[in-house]
């Protein structure tokens, strides 16, 4: 019974999420349904006391990481950087390979920190161009961009600045470089895999005489001629983000140790801070300031006039997408605190192999919570002690176990209740009927990679 009531209680919240609700609402009224049908007495302490607490940890952890990134990305989108940096991938690859001009432009934006919503919104009315004049379905523009934004540069290679690249260090004192030759494994094995198909898809439209097709709606404006920033120009803040990123990894630990005493005025005892927990945030958060800045500082005057609303929208979105998967995560807590979780903790740790175990239940709960930061929070808030503890028996090192659960992460997480999904088809125009089809395969794709380097450090590692 009490394991219904736990797969009741996830039902519910991926239902609402589904239907378009907010999760924020929701995700403390489907944790609190389970503690109702548990034990009634106990709604209002793990409401206060897991819910909440958890809650507001998350976000003190993480806010400023999605913050800084929603800005970040803005500015490049206000300086024209981003339409320069398409200009130019266009230039390289053609503009007859329209698809991986397309997964490129992407794969850029977000390895160089931009959110990955602000990536769809960017890119968008590019894509819509380019397959326009290649004569390639419209219907094939999400899982285009899927691949670009959502697979590889999000969360399998080293150093990503996105979210889901972030969050296991602060489980496993790690930091965002961790196993980098895992990570550039998986990557290659997403694009090559995603690409393959992706033209496979595009070689049977065109055998059925299928092109991009008439009266779709949310169809951009045609583009109008105007002057580009540098690409050169245009590439050093995304540069200086991925550097500076090592850098401050690096330089953060030696400087302050692995803690940090402080004495406040007027306090009787010091505020102690475990850096060693916390350096791979400050590293990505330092980077993401200076590249905001140095956006600032070279294309000033586009920005000028547009910073005040376009830093109010960043800075809107960063409160929605942290909210929610800061109550997500607090789902997770409450979720982990009943009878009912047992039973799944349980038959995971029947998978006698740790980094298996940890795909599956980073991947199952990223599919059911419709998130890869949510999901793997709540998985490795509930069990990373216990992949700690079997890692340590196998002798794999951490920083594998980092970079299976990331991956493992960006698997399943966009199935179609999924909200970076919902906005991606929004903005396109297009229906999951229509599209969703091929988001799902660039999805099987992804959870297959996080297998392929599992079975890569075995075949290694001995």
């Amino acid at each position: 019974m009490s394991f219904l009531i736990v797969l009741l209680s996830l039902a519910l919240l991926m239902f609402v999420a589904y239907r378009g609700f907010s999760v924020i609402l929701f995700a403390p009224v489907a944790a609190l349904l389970a503690v109702l049908l548990t034990d009634p007495s106990l709604v209002p302490p793990m409401f206060s006391s897991v819910f909440m607490d958890k809650m507001v940890g998350f976000i003190k952890l993480y806010f400023p990481v999605f913050l800084l990134g929603a800005v970040f990305g803005k500015v490049i989108e206000l300086s024209g950087f981003s339409k320069s940096i398409v200009a130019l991938v266009i230039g390289l690859v053609g503009r007859e390979r329209a698809m991986l001009a397309i997964v490129m432009v992407c794969a850029v934006l977000t390895y160089g920190g931009v959110s990955l919503f602000v990536v769809v919104f960017a890119v968008y009315p590019f894509a819509a161009e380019m397959f326009r004049q290649g004569d390639i379905p419209k219907r094939l523009i999400p899982g285009t961009i899927a691949l670009g934004a959502f697979t590889f540069t999000m969360d399998a290679l080293p150093g990503s600045p996105q979210i889901q690249n972030i969050i296991p260090t602060a489980f496993f004192q790690t930091d965002t470089w961790a196993a980098p030759w895992l990570g550039v494994t998986g990557s290659i094995f997403i694009l090559a895999t995603g690409m393959s198909y992706l033209e496979w898809r595009r070689r049977q439209a065109a055998a059925r005489g299928e092109g991009y097709g008439a009266g779709h709606s949310n169809e951009p404006e045609q583009f109008t001629q105007e002057k580009l920033p540098s690409p050169l120009l245009a590439l050093v803040p995304l540069v200086l983000v991925g550097v500076l990123n090592k850098v401050f990894t690096v330089l953060i630990p030696e400087f302050y140790g692995k803690t940090h005493s402080m004495t406040l005025a007027g306090a009787t005892k010091p505020v102690a801070t475990e850096v060693s927990k916390v350096a791979a945030i400050w590293a990505v958060e330092a980077a993401l300031l200076i590249g905001i800045l140095s956006v600032l500082a070279l294309a000033y005057r586009p920005i000028r006039k547009r910073f005040a609303e376009g830093s109010k929208t960043a800075i809107s979105g960063s409160l929605l997408a942290s909210m929610n998967t800061a109550s997500e995560y607090g789902f997770g807590a409450v979720i982990a605190g009943l009878p009912g979780f047992l039973v799944v903790a349980d038959a995971l740790k029947h998978v006698p192999n740790p980094l298996v175990n940890e795909a599956i239940a980073v991947t199952t709960l990223a599919g059911i919570t419709g998130s890869a930061s949510g999901g793997m929070s709540i998985a490795l808030a509930a069990m990373s002690d216990t992949f700690i503890q079997a890692a340590h028996a196998a002798d794999i090192p951490l920083e594998v176990l980092h970079r299976v659960a990331s991956m493992a992460s960006g698997g399943m997480d966009t199935l179609p209740h999924n909200g970076a999904v919902i906005t991606l088809l929004a903005v396109c125009g297009l229906s999951h009927r229509v599209s969703y089809g091929d988001i799902f395969a660039v999805t099987c794709i992804k959870t297959m990679a996080v297998f392929v380097v599992i079975g890569t450090y075995y075949l290694f590692a001995a």
